[in-house]
Parts: C-alpha cells; sequence; structure tokens
C-alpha cells in the first residue's frame, strides 16, 4: 500500500470532516463522515468550499483563500449542510505546497456542548442531593441530641441520691450510654458540615500549654488506669500564645490519644509538640503521638483516614468506633493548612504525626528566647542537666553546639548496639533540646529519628543516625545558623 492510498484509507475513516479544496475553493474531496454530517450525499464534490464554512474563507479574484490563519491552529467556525441548517465546529486549515491544495479538518462541537450541558444539570443535581442529605442528617441529629441530654441530665441528678449498688451501676452505664451517644452525634453533625463545605474555623488567641494541659487532664486518668505511662513533650519553641481554633486542635488531640488509649494494653503513650517553621505572622506546629499498642500492616493503613473505615470488622466490634474520627481530623487539618500521616508496625504500635499552621501571638515581643531554647517548660526541665556545661553557649549555630551534638550521637550509637533503650531515649531527649531552632529538616531528622528509637527498629536508627550526624557536619562547614 502507497503511502497516498494509506493517507485516503485514513481520511475515509477518521471521525472527523475532512475536506480537500483547491485554489478555486471547489471541494475536490469528501471522507464520509463530511457525506453524513454536511447531508449532501455524493454530490459534495465540486460544490464551493463557501457554502460549507462562508465565513472561513474569501475570494481573491479567481482564487479562494482561507480567511483564517493557516496552520495547527484550531478555529470556531459554522458549518452549513447542504439544508442550511448549520452548526459549531472546531476546524484548521492547512495547504499542500507542491500542488496548491488546501485541507480542511473539523470536528462539531454540537455534542460536546450538550454533553457538557447534561454534566452541569447532573452536577447541580448532585449538589442539590448532598444538600438536602445534610441537611436531613443535620436535623436528624439535632433531634436525637435532646432527648439524649434530657436523659443524661435526669441520670446525673438521680447518681448523688442512689445509694443501691446494682441501681448506681445501671445509672452509671446509662450515663456512660449517653456520654458515648453525644460523641457519635457531634462526629455526625462535624462530618456532615465538612462534607457539605459549611465547617468554618474560628480563630482566636489563647495560651498553648493550658491548652495542652487541658488535653493531658482530660486523658491521664484512663490512660494510668491501664498501667500505661504517658510522656508529654512541648517544644520551648513553642509560643506561650498562639492563634488558632482552639477547640479544633483539642478535638483533634483527642480523638488521636483516645485511639492510643484504646489500642493499647501494655507499654506506654507519647504527646510531643515542636514548632518547625515560620513564615511572617504564622508559624506551623508539629505534633507527635506515639503508642506502643496492636499497630497494623501497610495494607490497613491505607483505610485510615476514610470516612466509615475501620481497618477490619474486627475492630469495630472489639473496641468500638464508627470510623469517622480520623476522617473528620484529617479534613480538620487541611483546613488549617496541614496534613496528617501514620507510620506503624503491626503488634509493635502506631505514630500519628500531624502539622497545623497557626497565627503568631500579635501581642507577645520577640526576643529571640524561644528559638535558642532560653525558655523551657517544667515538663522539659528534668533533662536541663543532661546538658551541662552546654547551657552556657546555647543555640543550635554555635559550635560548641554542634560539637556536643555529634558526641552526643556517637554516645546514642553506643546505647543502641548494647540495647539499653532507656538511656538511648535519654540521649535522644538531650539531642532534641540541642537541635532547637535548627533549620527544618534537622528538626524532622531529630523526629523521624526519635520515633525509631521508641519503636527499636535499629535499621531506621543506623539510617537516622546517619543522616543526622551528615546534616549537622554539612551545615558546620557552610555556617548555617538558625532557621
Amino acid at each position: 500500500m502507497s503511502q497516498r492510498d494509506l493517507a485516503v484509507l485514513l481520511f475515509d475513516n477518521a471521525l472527523e470532516i475532512v475536506l480537500a479544496f483547491d485554489d478555486q475553493g471547489l471541494i475536490i474531496y469528501g471522507n464520509a463522515a463530511a457525506h453524513e454530517k454536511l447531508e449532501y450525499g455524493e454530490d459534495l464534490v465540486g460544490v464551493p468550499i463557501g457554502s460549507v464554512f462562508p465565513n472561513a474563507f474569501a475570494k481573491d479574484g479567481d482564487k479562494w483563500v482561507p480567511a483564517c490563519a493557516i496552520g495547527t491552529q484550531i478555529h470556531r467556525m459554522t458549518a452549513y449542510r447542504k439544508n442550511q441548517t448549520c452548526f459549531p465546529t472546531d476546524m484548521r486549515v492547512v495547504k499542500e505546497e507542491t500542488t496548491g491544495t488546501f485541507l480542511c479538518m473539523a470536528h462539531s462541537v454540537l455534542e460536546k456542548e450538550h454533553l457538557s450541558h447534561e454534566l452541569d444539570q447532573i452536577k447541580q443535581e448532585n449538589e442539590a442531593a448532598m444538600r438536602v442529605k445534610s441537611e436531613f442528617v443535620a436535623n436528624v441529629t439535632h433531634e436525637l441530641r435532646t432527648p439524649v441530654n434530657g436523659i443524661l441530665g435526669h441520670v446525673r441528678e438521680m447518681l448523688p441520691e442512689e445509694t443501691d449498688k446494682k441501681k448506681l451501676r445501671q445509672l452509671n452505664l446509662i450515663e456512660h450510654c449517653c456520654v458515648q451517644m453525644n460523641k457519635l452525634i457531634n462526629n455526625i453533625l462535624d462530618f456532615s458540615k465538612l462534607e457539605a463545605g459549611k465547617f468554618v474555623l474560628e480563630p482566636r488567641r489563647f495560651k498553648f500549654r493550658d491548652m495542652i494541659d487541658y488535653v493531658v487532664a482530660n486523658h491521664k486518668g484512663r490512660i494510668t488506669e491501664k498501667g500505661l505511662d504517658f510522656f508529654v513533650t512541648v517544644s520551648p519553641g513553642v509560643p506561650e500564645y498562639i492563634v488558632g481554633d482552639e477547640l479544633r486542635i483539642v478535638q483533634i488531640l483527642n480523638n488521636l490519644l483516645s485511639n492510643a488509649q484504646k489500642f493499647t494494653s501494655v507499654g506506654k503513650i507519647t504527646l510531643e509538640v515542636i514548632k518547625t517553621s515560620k513564615m511572617k505572622d504564622s508559624i506551623e506546629l508539629f505534633f507527635l503521638v506515639n503508642d506502643t499498642g496492636i499497630g497494623m500492616d501497610e495494607k490497613e493503613q491505607d483505610k485510615l483516614f476514610q470516612s466509615f473505615s475501620q481497618v477490619d470488622a474486627s475492630i469495630s466490634r472489639k473496641y468500638g468506633g464508627t470510623g469517622l474520627g480520623l476522617s473528620i481530623c484529617r479534613q480538620l487539618v487541611e483546613l488549617m493548612h496541614g496534613s496528617i500521616h501514620a507510620e506503624s508496625v503491626k503488634g509493635r504500635g502506631t505514630t500519628f504525626t500531624f502539622s497545623v499552621w497557626v497565627g503568631s501571638d500579635p501581642e507577645a515581643v520577640d526576643t529571640g528566647a524561644e528559638e535558642e531554647g532560653i525558655v523551657m517548660p517544667e515538663s522539659i526541665g528534668a533533662f536541663s542537666n543532661a546538658l551541662g556545661e552546654e547551657d552556657e553557649e546555647s543555640g543550635y549555630a554555635s559550635a560548641h553546639n554542634r560539637e556536643t551534638l555529634l558526641r552526643n550521637l556517637s554516645k546514642l550509637i553506643l546505647c543502641v548496639e548494647m540495647e539499653n533503650w532507656e538511656k538511648a531515649e535519654m540521649f535522644m531527649e538531650t539531642i532534641r533540646q540541642l537541635t532547637t531552632g535548627a533549620p527544618q529538616e534537622v528538626s524532622r531528622a531529630v523526629l523521624r529519628l526519635k520515633m525509631a528509637i521508641q519503636k527499636e527498629n535499629y535499621d531506621k536508627i543506623s539510617t537516622g543516625i546517619e543522616t543526622l550526624r551528615g546534616l549537622v557536619e554539612t551545615q558546620g562547614e557552610s555556617g548555617i545558623g538558625e532557621a
């Protein structure tokens, strides 16, 4: 088959209109699509091109010339059928220089516009249905809340007066069920608002460590009742006051700590907060919630942040829950321009990390003390003696600080080799304090190393130590100071 025959075969079977015309403006070829859509039948050859595209070509003496640009540029033109009805097309014209023949290719956009209109209509109908569903869910949950709160109020009035142990147990059970029902209703309401795009954050100025104390107080009793250790650390770089939606940050922390307590029977739960970045009047806070619970494999982690999803059915039966909590957490974190992630090992525990951007305190006076680690909360004050003489020359940028940091990394390696995890965590805390005010990549490397030590993951610890050592040495040579 020659190239010409192949070209004719391709044109004949093309879905778009293909017309060829000479310099007199007469059509010398039309493919099957052209015959069908222009409705000329076999009479198309010899028809002036101006009859099909009146505005696309102009007469120059005895010749027809394209009124539009020749080449790859696409033009929106109206094509006329034999009966003078018309339809819009996207068309382009090319010229074969050796013969002077013009080739016009066009396809109807009528069907495309019709489909686009149908899609817009379907989209509007779906949005309307979503609004109706959200309003229905909101109304139902509000109606449910009224009787639940009524029952809860009466039960709480009866509790102090009841002396019969059996009835007291029953009343406590009713109270517990009402509290759980209210939590479920709140989750459904939040989810409904988030799905409908009606959820609005309410930022305000508040004292950050008071908020952490409130969260800790809510969970400390239940965690220690299970015989678990509970460690809380707030980096000195976190300001005393911030501007953000305190209620929603508490909601995220409550959910993550409740999950940690629910799925952990032996070991410890850790909450840590550091400041990782600052941009104009905003700061990024990085939260870490670690547990030594049941953990999960990679396939199960994929379901974590999906709505109405548990990692498997047995989780819901054994531990309860609707699977909405983490989905709501993800959406709340994203509303605060952050992200949330999970790392887990089956049988070894889970670590949730999330970051949020909040406003810095407009009334605060920036003295630089926070960045140098001068302000030290009581929660980490016990570790101050581990720094020793380094306190005299504080700040990550100092050469003495970096040397001390490298020495502690060497000691950390020895502790890991000897599997002395208690001392390893002590040196890790010293390293974390020595990197206060470090660039963001150093802070994140320290966090990853700390998580690896908590999980006693030797491979990740070795990689983390080498990465952190490399960053410290490289920045020391280049003279990079604070972030």
